[in-house]
């Protein structure tokens, strides 16, 4: 060892580390190591440094990068809302008549139903004793010929050709607006076989399964023969079932009442339908036990 290096300052010297690098850069300034340096134009570095969190998000969400897929997939999603959207809106209207109704009104619109039910019970019923009485009679041709002769009578007075009477209702609308048309009769039909008419005739015109109505220059023809003014509807059923079945809220009365028509109903217990429909022979169907 020369004297130079025995000096004490030398000898310290050799005992410290080398100098540490200066510090760098924060990481801000530095591009990621995992970019090389100089894959990054120096523009870009300098313009995203100067970026918020914010304006990133928004650079890489607008404008919007939409691929066939996605737009696919966004129009389906907006026909299934907006479909959805129609159903509501027609549940709203139809269900704001009873909910604006009366208690008196939603009590009768129950009876309504609860008699609709006891009819169709009773027609059941009807067909179960005629099955036993079938199986149980002694002469079974005899029962069966009875009772073919007391259906054909029945279809012959829902198919009009024959006359009908029994209890029911009178309806009379006095039309001075010519506001009436054919579909408000229509509804008016409609409402009456839902609550259980039996036989129906407008202005001396039988009504039957087939009957249709057009409007005819200010009036309304029924099978092609044209009535006019006061319409006069002779109904046999259940009086009691259907004179509320045109008075429910929204429904028959009220809508020709909002046409400026007057409508009277009365109740009767012998009502006579003797307007006749000529009975058709089916061009091609024949009955099969031929």
């Amino acid at each position: 060892m020369s004297d130079h290096d025995g000096q004490p300052a030398n000898r310290l010297r050799k005992e410290l580390p080398a100098e540490l690098p200066p510090a760098r850069p924060p990481a801000a300034d530095v591009p990621s190591s995992d970019t090389p340096a100089g894959d990054v134009p120096e523009g870009d570095r300098s313009a995203s440094a100067g970026l918020t969190g914010r304006d990133r998000l928004f650079a890489g969400l607008w404008p919007p990068r939409l691929t066939r897929a996605q737009l696919i997939v966004a129009l389906l999603l907006f026909g299934l809302g907006f479909g959805l959207a129609v159903q509501v809106a027609s549940n709203s209207e139809s269900d704001g008549a009873l909910r604006g109704a009366r208690q008196e009104d939603l009590v009768r619109i129950l009876d309504e139903l609860d008699d609709r039910t006891q009819r169709l019970e009773d027609e059941k019923q009807g067909l179960e004793k005629q099955r036993d009485e079938l199986e149980n009679s002694s002469d079974q041709a005899e029962e069966a010929r009875r009772q073919t002769l007391e259906k054909e009578r029945q279809l012959g007075i829902l198919a009009g050709t024959v006359a009908a009477q029994g209890p029911g209702i009178t309806v009379t609308i006095e039309d001075t607006k010519g506001a009436v048309e054919a579909d408000m009769l229509l509804d008016a039909i409609q409402e009456l076989r839902a609550a259980g008419a039996e036989a129906i005739q407008v202005n001396g015109v039988r009504v039957v399964a087939g009957t249709y109505l057009t409007d005819s220059d200010k009036s309304v023809s029924v099978d092609g023969n044209k009535i006019n003014a006061p319409y006069r509807f002779q109904v046999i059923g259940k009086p009691q079932d259907l004179e509320p079945a045109l008075n429910i809220p929204g429904g028959v009365v009220q809508t020709l009442e909002k046409e400026q028509a007057t409508v009277t109903v009365e109740q009767s217990s012998k009502i006579v339908v003797d307007a006749l429909r000529a009975a058709e022979r089916p061009d091609y169907a024949r009955s099969s036990s031929q």
